[in-house]
């Protein structure tokens, strides 16, 4: 979109905008996180994003950003909900992230887009922004932190975008991206809290009423709260008796601890499968926009999430990253049971999952849901004595995925006590095993009861 255009576009008179900014005044104090501010982000002054702001976003991102689809999940009747997806991992860069990178950028000036802007990322957003300053020829710095997936960053840097892997977490990383905005005069635009990267993300907002018209409810991922803020402010409004709902996982809960503490307030986060939603302090102008439109607030344990990878993977064929599985999570522990019989949309927001946390992920899922199981059989010694106990494993129709045996620390010589993994069809078929061996063997220990069987017996 050219400048010309951008100038035709309505503005909304009480926003600030990027002429106003002044990148090129230095701090009198080395403390950069404490002089370095963000003009789109004061905590004394927050900014709560309108419908025309989204309304605005979705006519400057035209034709630069897939309308993905919202389709009915095959989980529908297992679950006993009408359940919709709104698959945001099928934009180009994996996720939603390009709806607002692609509004922010197209609301700088002719010179900043000679300059360039850096932002911080532990991945979506990096990749999102790189992406779109390649298409639209604009400079890119994004500072992602050492615990960034290496396959986003390799991403990234086939955006030709100048990438630093630098800080050991988000805050670190964002503490140094606002110095080089400062130092180089480059406006600095925040992945989640930044207005135009809300209004931007609030298209698929609209997107979800016009495709599933009449939701009782929209679940939405939270990390720094700028995607549910702009999505709220859309289905809000078009839609007002649509409940918005924000979940996130428990290594991560920034938005839950606001909520209790009644504002943003940094909170150490933990490693965790959602990593897109790692975000240690939720964002001034999300919480602002949001806290009004918020009807419940979800925290989920670990376990939920890889096993709501493993049945979008199973079920789906989709493959997303823990964020974009939290809301199915949510349901599969029960958080939203009243919801039965209902209409609901989940937004799968991500689907950029590394390769091979995916397959620990898997291995999560199946284990959460009783089917990867680990047990220990002490069997005799004697030739044939191991054998013997794999033939009645396979009758079962179970597989050994790995086996071990020890002898020093039995007391019994003429003993062995094998320790296997085994996956089995589902809970009832390892449940069959037990009972065999049992029958067989005097010493049988299975080490573990599944998340998902404590759920199923908690109903």
């Amino acid at each position: 979109m050219s400048d010309e255009q951008n100038e035709n576009v309505p503005k909304d008179e009480k926003k600030v905008t990027f002429e106003e900014m002044d990148c090129s005044t230095k701090p009198d104090s080395t403390d950069v996180a404490e002089t370095v501010q963000d003009p789109f982000c004061d905590e004394k002054n927050p900014r709560v994003i309108t419908f025309q702001d989204v309304c605005q976003a979705a006519f400057m991102i035209r034709g630069g950003i897939e309308t993905t689809p919202c389709t009915r999940s095959h989980l529908s009747d297992s679950l006993g909900m009408d359940i919709y997806l709104k698959k945001e991992f099928l934009q180009f860069t994996g996720s939603f992230k390009e709806r607002g990178a692609r509004n922010a950028l197209l609301h700088l000036t002719a010179e900043q887009k000679r300059a360039g802007v850096v932002s911080a990322s532990l991945g979506n957003h990096a990749q999102a922004i790189a992406y779109h300053g390649m298409k639209l020829n604009i400079p890119v710095t994004v500072v992602m932190p050492k615990e960034a997936s290496i396959m986003k960053i390799q991403k990234c840097r086939s955006f030709k975008a100048n990438v630093l892997v630098q800080g050991a977490d988000m805050a670190a990383a964002k503490t140094i991206a606002m110095e080089i905005s400062r130092d180089k005069g480059m406006p600095y635009i925040n992945g989640y809290d930044h207005p135009y990267i809300m209004a931007g993300q609030g298209t698929i907002g609209l997107e979800i009423v016009e495709q599933c018209d009449g939701a009782d409810a929209v679940v939405v991922p939270v990390g720094g709260g700028g995607l549910i803020a702009g999505i709220a402010t859309a289905i809000k409004t078009l839609s007002p008796n649509t409940k918005i709902i924000g979940v996130e996982s428990d290594k991560c809960p920034s938005f839950s601890k606001a909520l209790e503490h009644g504002g943003p307030i940094y909170t150490k986060n933990h490693a965790t499968l959602a990593d897109g939603l790692a975000v240690p302090k939720v964002g001034v102008n999300a919480y602002k926009t949001i806290v009004p439109l918020l009807d419940k607030m979800i925290v989920v344990k670990e376990e939920w999430i890889a096993l709501a990878i493993l049945r979008l993977v199973e079920m789906e064929k989709c493959v997303v990253e823990g964020a974009g599985a939290s809301g199915l999570a949510a349901i599969l522990a029960g958080h939203l049971d009243e919801y039965k019989g209902k209409k609901i949309v989940l937004l799968i927001c991500g689907g950029n999952i590394d390769t091979t946390s995916l397959g620990r992920c898997l291995e999560r899922g199946l284990a959460a849901e009783g089917r990867l199981i680990r047990f220990s059989v002490t069997v005799s010694d004697r030739p044939g004595g191991i054998s013997e106990l794999c033939k009645l494993i396979c009758s079962c129709g179970v597989s050994i995925k790995d086996i071990m045996h020890e002898r020093a620390w039995l007391k019994d010589i003429y003993s062995v006590e094998v320790k296997i993994v085994a996956e089995a069809a589902d809970w009832e078929n390892s449940q069959q095993l037990k009972r065999i061996l049992q029958k067989h063997y005097s010493h049988v220990v299975f080490n573990d009861i599944p998340m998902a069987i404590h759920r199923a017996e908690a109903l």
